[in-house]
Parts: C-alpha cells; sequence; structure tokens
C-alpha cells in the first residue's frame, strides 16, 4: 500500500525522471524540455521557502508520483490561493494515487493557510486530472482554448477550483 509523506532531498531523482518523462511524452505540463535535476531541487526549495507542502507517493521504497502547490499568482493579493501539481510515474496511474495525493495536498495546503486551490490542467483532453480534481470536490470554472502549443498541436487549459477551510466565508487570519 502506497504512503504519502513530505518529500525529501533524497526524492529528488525520483521526482525529476517523473516529471521528465511528463514534459517529453505528455501534455500535462507545457514545458517543452525537461529541467535538470538542478533545476527540479530549486523548484523545490521554492515551494518549501514559502511554506507549502510538496509530498511524494511512495511504495517499497520507490517514488511513484509528487505533488505540490505553489501561490497561484506572486502579488500579495493572492496570498490565499494556490495552484496545484501532481504528477505520476506512468506504471502508477489507475491505481487511485493521484486522487491520494491531491486529498493529503488540499489537506497540507489547508493546514498553511490556503483558502482556495486551483488546478490549472493542461489539455482539455486530459480526463485522468479533469476527473480527480472533480472527484474530490473542484469545480469546473473555464477553459482557455488553444493557450499552448506543443507536439505540433494547440492545447487548452482546464481551470478548476475547491475552495479550502472556511475558502472566502470569512476574512483569512
Amino acid at each position: 500500500m502506497p504512503s504519502i509523506r513530505p518529500s525529501t532531498d533524497a526524492d529528488v531523482a525520483a521526482i525529476a525522471a517523473i516529471y521528465t518523462h511528463h514534459v517529453l511524452h505528455g501534455t500535462g505540463t507545457f514545458e517543452i524540455d525537461p529541467p535538470s535535476a538542478q533545476d527540479m531541487v530549486a523548484r523545490r526549495a521554492d515551494v518549501l521557502a514559502k511554506g507549502l507542502p510538496y509530498l511524494v507517493a511512495e511504495e517499497d521504497g520507490r517514488v511513484l508520483g509528487f505533488a505540490y502547490c505553489n501561490w497561484f499568482k506572486p502579488r500579495p493579493a493572492y496570498r490565499f490561493s494556490a495552484e496545484d501539481s501532481i504528477y505520476l510515474a506512468p506504471e502508477a496511474a489507475g491505481r487511485g494515487l493521484g486522487r491520494q495525493l491531491l486529498t493529503a495536498l488540499a489537506e497540507a495546503a489547508q493546514a498553511c493557510g490556503v483558502r482556495k486551490l486551483i488546478a490549472v490542467i493542461g489539455d482539455s483532453a486530459n480526463a485522468g486530472s479533469v476527473g480527480v480534481h472533480r472527484a474530490l470536490g473542484f469545480e469546473h470554472v473555464g477553459v482557455i482554448r488553444s493557450c499552448g502549443w506543443k507536439f505540433e498541436r494547440w492545447l487548452d487549459i482546464v481551470l478548476m477550483e475547491k475552495a479550502l477551510g472556511a475558502g472566502d466565508s470569512q476574512p483569512p487570519v
């Protein structure tokens, strides 16, 4: 049974390998060239320095996926809204790990004071990501058509959102 835990420095090579697969073969990310392991170290450090969660799914000592959130936009008024990112190793797809990771990420984000979790899902045909977000209570709020160009075709992004904790029912503390 996989476990979800905070990522460590030792996980970065596996995280980078999973992400590289998605950059080279998927449309969930609009990156074209895989970032280096050093880039992934810096990206993870940036998320953690902001006090935000960066999690991994692990089974038998092997990282099968990762999830993190980062501020939706850098301006201060957005400081209670974060964008989630979830990536699974290809062999881990379809086992419910995305759901486990997103559930744990939402709980950890809420504990950090996040009130709105936003999904910016690459490729409107990405049924797995749209489905897991919908299953966990995210609402569809829009599609931005043809805003990315990858693999010689235009790609949409799907926007979904979920209120965390008190959401917008009261001011943040």
